[in-house]
């Protein structure tokens, strides 16, 4: 495996300056933000697919602090009703695929995205309910007519630059958000479908990332490093389907926190053991989105508990079997 870090959280500083930061603690790779929510802060993909000049100078820059990079991120809603924001995000896909196929990256970042409840809507509608019935209608409406013919026709896509690997995002208001969900959608779109795997969504939604893990052996091809802790007050009053400020800090019922925060190192431990055994080992990719830490600290709390925890080399001989 390899240390890696998400370099949004550095968005205040230029690329080389993020970039000389990260490889002075040891980081190896980094996941670029190039379209959607995360922004293009480190990576502009019209501007280097303009400029072979500055795609060089961009490839120059991360071979001088060593890095490599393990994913193009362009996190959005694919499928939203709103035809202005799915042209948009169409168009950053597009962009950060032919970006990808300069690089020699074959890993996208995004999200499944949510449609709406018909053709007709403005906003997406994340039915999780199978009664009354009408949910149920809403998600066969959402996956058969809208999310499973776009995501086909996003592998084809992906596959004339050379993409292999769409890491899915599962992250709860998207269709696809946990385990069951990204499997269904793989094996409807294809093998190219897969999982961007964040221990943190699935935290607080009651499920163990262990098991979701084993659950998706081969299917994971991008994984974060976030912590979520459960405030056990909170949750035992509302439960955990918390829709108020994610800087509500002392009246949630769950908040994100910096890995080692929410989870010591034996639950860390278990997941990365569940990796490889699920035969995983790309990047482990630090998100940081802990509002009690600054970027800095949080960061570096996080690079220095990975570095103990994570597999960097391969697995020994077993010459005591």
């Amino acid at each position: 495996m390899k240390l890696g870090v998400f370099t949004v959280a550095l968005g205040d500083r230029s690329a080389e300056e993020a970039f000389k930061w990260l490889s002075e603690r040891g980081v190896q790779t980094v996941e670029l933000g190039c379209g959607g929510y995360p922004g293009r802060g480190h990576c502009n993909p019209p501007e280097l697919l303009a400029d072979p000049a500055k795609l060089d100078a961009f490839q120059a820059l991360l071979a001088k602090y060593n890095l490599t990079i393990s994913a193009l991120s362009c996190h959005s809603n694919h499928v939203h009703p709103q035809k202005a924001v799915r042209d948009k995000a169409a168009e950053e896909f597009t962009l950060a695929l032919r970006l990808a196929q300069k690089l020699g990256v074959d890993t996208i970042v995004t999200f499944s995205g949510c449609p709406g409840d018909h053709d007709g809507a403005k906003q997406p509608n994340w039915a999780i309910c199978a009664w009354p019935s009408e949910y149920g209608e809403i998600l066969k409406y959402q996956w058969d007519e809208v999310l499973i013919p776009f995501w086909k026709g996003a592998v084809k896509e992906a596959a004339g630059y050379g993409v292999t690997k769409i890491a899915l995002e599962p992250h709860p208001g998207f269709c696809v958000y946990n385990a069951d969900t990204v499997l269904r959608l793989r094996a409807a779109a294809g093998d190219a479908i897969g999982a961007n795997f964040d221990p943190s969504h699935l935290f607080w939604q009651g499920a163990d990332p262990v098991q979701a893990i084993l659950a998706l052996k081969g299917a994971i091809y991008h994984f974060h490093a976030k912590d979520t802790n459960i405030n056990r007050y909170n949750t035992a009053v509302n439960g955990v389907l918390d829709t108020g400020s994610l800087l509500g800090l002392e009246n949630r019922s769950w908040l994100f926190r910096t890995v080692g925060y929410g989870h010591d190192a034996v639950v860390w431990g278990d997941i990365f053991t569940a990796l490889r055994l699920a035969e995983y080992d790309g990047a482990v990719s630090i998100e940081h989105e802990d509002a009690f830490m600054s970027i800095e600290e949080g960061l570096e709390k996080g690079i220095r508990f990975l570095k103990n925890t994570i597999f960097y080399e391969s697995p020994a001989t077993a010459w005591w079997a």
